[in-house]
């Protein structure tokens, strides 16, 4: 699942995006309200993990704008406030989970899958060519044959696949991959994508390499 973590305390977020990355998940960080608001006009999500006290806007109106968007992504607050009205306010404005620090990281991911199983939509099952991916279950099979994926590879096919007919650089690609290894070389992002490439390009589907730009889902053979 792709999953957005706007949180301006450093190591917090590092510490959210690394216990979802290594849960499989694409994920993307975000420190303020701004970059956070443009991020999710631009991007589709499954899930915004969103602090509510940002250094420009807060997470309220983050939220107030996604909802008036009409965004199905599920959203959990996060928030130091524990004052009744805060949480009602945020419910009121289409939160669907609301956490209160400090929390532990068991409860977090525990809310987590729950919201991602609710909010799982019927594109959760993709087939392409002889592709099939399922993303709730964390499952592909490739000519009808399981295929084993390790938790970089996930993140590099659930961006991938938001993204068809994208161009995606090697600094976006380190950025989604970051948590499992901040220091991501060139290199090491090449690595990663030939893996993937290799393990899927059977069902007839293509990452093709851009030079001097990066990567690009190609789609499928007809």
């Amino acid at each position: 699942m792709r999953i957005l973590v706007v949180e301006d305390d450093s190591l917090l977020a590092t510490g959210l995006v690394n216990v979802l990355s290594h849960a499989g998940h694409a994920v993307e960080h975000s420190t303020s309200g701004r970059l956070a608001n443009s991020l999710l006009e631009r991007e589709a999500y499954d899930l915004v993990v969103l602090d509510i006290g940002l250094p420009d806007i807060d997470g309220f109106e983050v939220l107030r704008r996604l909802r008036a968007r009409r965004s199905p992504a599920s959203v959990l607050v996060l928030t130091a406030r524990d004052a009744i009205d805060d949480r009602v306010r945020g419910l009121d404005l289409g939160a669907d989970d609301y956490l209160t620090k400090p929390f532990s990281v068991t409860e977090f991911e525990a809310r987590v899958r729950a919201l991602l199983r609710r909010g799982a939509p019927p594109e959760a099952r993709w087939s392409i060519g002889g592709l099939t991916v399922d993303r709730a279950a964390k499952r592909v099979r490739v000519n009808d044959k399981p295929v084993e994926l390790t938790p970089r590879e996930w993140a590099l096919l659930e961006l991938f696949l938001h993204r068809p007919g994208y161009v995606l650089s090697k600094g976006q690609i380190g950025e989604s991959l970051f948590s499992f290894d901040e220091h991501l070389s060139a290199n090491a992002i090449e690595v990663h994508v030939s893996r993937l490439r290799s393990k899927i390009e059977a069902a007839g589907v293509h990452i093709r390499t851009v030079r001097g730009f990066g990567y690009m889902w190609d789609g499928a053979d007809e």
